[in-house]
């Protein structure tokens, strides 16, 4: 029986890379599969048909020539390579890849995910030595990389605007979505440039792995089609908004089965602020892990409440030891999972009630290192407020 796996469904591998085909010499699954044929734009029309106001065509021939590949090249890479003579399978160890990005200003700036423009994971993370973003005009030109932030997978890149002419897609927000809201994904899957995809949003507010191992929360569903390559594209609106970066599928073979996943363009904006002004973003840290309260869990622990954030570990010396919370202690399980009993419950962070399994990392990502926060908790039945000042994120989450 095959696991099922989630997996970031990033760059496709390619010997060729400059000259932007579609093989792979680590040998993806489904890289060579056949052309689209009838039954994408069949797909197409019958999404539009159902959803009056969204026009797929329009959006593309509004937006595609935003879209880019974008070519990476890694160290360890070398001439022979780039002319198909390595493609990563021979003793070098040489990788190209292929990801895709968008305009984001007239200037030369092209958003896309971190994991297209570097290897690795945490602190042992290497950026691409070049890279090439190639438009669906033809035009190929050589970009620089700005940033790249791992924590929430974005990556920034910039290239020269002379004799390029250049087109922003207008940024939305993932804030207020509303599953069954049509989408289009458009990006380069399996190297094809100027891919689109259309489908729904299947669900909001989901949880996905960064390259820290932190969570990146509010995260995007979507059953428009996402394979690998398409990292780093857009997701957008039935207005033509970016609304998420299309970064990783879940997946029990390697190719794209209708749950694709999206970072979030509020999370986006906030790490592309960073990299912008310091090539790095930072984020706040709280040093716990938790585990949601729903009803049962509250009432066979005889716990004082019904909704929060149940604090299981600590991070020695992080900064919600240092600001005295308490984790648990020993293990008891209830129906599927084993608990640890005892610690504190944190019920509301800066007056925030925490009702849902996100609203902790999602109200912690939106501060910034050092500054002061204010929880409500519950201790032995008792509520209390602490007030604790934010650390900064680690580069690799601790091991629980």
């Amino acid at each position: 029986m095959t696991a099922l796996t989630r997996r970031i469904a990033p760059l496709t591998l390619v010997s060729l890379a400059l000259a932007g085909c579609g093989s792979s010499p680590s040998g993806d699954k489904g890289a060579a599969t056949s052309k689209p044929g009838a039954a994408p734009v069949e797909t197409v029309q019958q999404i539009a048909s159902e959803r009056p106001g969204f026009e797929p065509g329009a959006i593309y021939d509004r937006d595609a020539r935003s879209v880019v590949t974008v070519v990476s090249i890694f160290p360890g890479s070398g001439l022979g390579d780039l002319l198909g003579g390595g493609g990563g399978g021979g003793g070098g160890g040489a990788q190209e890849g292929l990801g895709s990005g968008f305009v984001i200003s007239e200037s030369g700036e092209i958003a896309t995910n971190a994991h297209v423009i570097t290897n690795g994971k945490g602190s042992s993370t290497q950026r691409a030595k070049e890279v090439y973003v190639k438009f669906g005009d033809g035009n190929q030109v050589p970009a620089k990389i700005v940033g790249a932030d791992p924590n929430e997978d974005v990556g920034l890149i910039k290239i020269d605007p002379k004799d390029l002419n250049l087109k922003a897609l207008p940024l939305g927000s993932s804030t207020g979505l509303v599953v069954g809201s049509p989408v289009a994904a458009i990006g380069s899957p399996f190297g094809e440039g100027g891919s689109l995809s259309v489908g729904v949003i299947s669900a909001i507010n989901r949880s996905i792995d960064s390259l820290t191992n932190f969570s990146i929360s509010g995260a995007i569903q979507t059953d428009a089609a996402i394979n690998h390559g398409n990292s780093g594209g857009p997701l957008v609106d039935a207005q033509g908004r970016v609304i998420g970066i299309n970064s990783q599928i879940q997946s029990t073979g390697g190719g794209g089965e209708g749950v694709g996943f999206s970072v979030p363009i509020d999370g986006v904006k906030r790490s592309l602020e960073q990299l912008r002004s310091s090539g790095k973003a930072t984020y706040a840290y709280l040093g716990v892990s938790s585990t949601p309260i729903y009803p049962q869990l509250a009432t066979h622990f005889k716990l004082p409440v019904t909704h929060g954030a149940w604090l299981q570990t600590l991070t020695p010396g992080g900064p919600a030891e240092r600001a005295g919370l308490k984790g648990g202690h020993g293990r008891e399980r209830f129906q599927v999972t084993a608990y640890a009993t005892g610690g504190d419950i944190i019920t509301k962070f800066d007056g925030h009630d925490l009702r849902r399994e996100e609203d902790l990392s999602t109200l912690v990502a939106a501060k910034r290192p050092g500054d002061e926060a204010t929880l409500e908790i519950y201790r032995d039945g008792k509520k209390r407020e602490v007030k604790m000042k934010l650390g900064t994120r680690p580069s690799t989450a601790p091991k629980r």
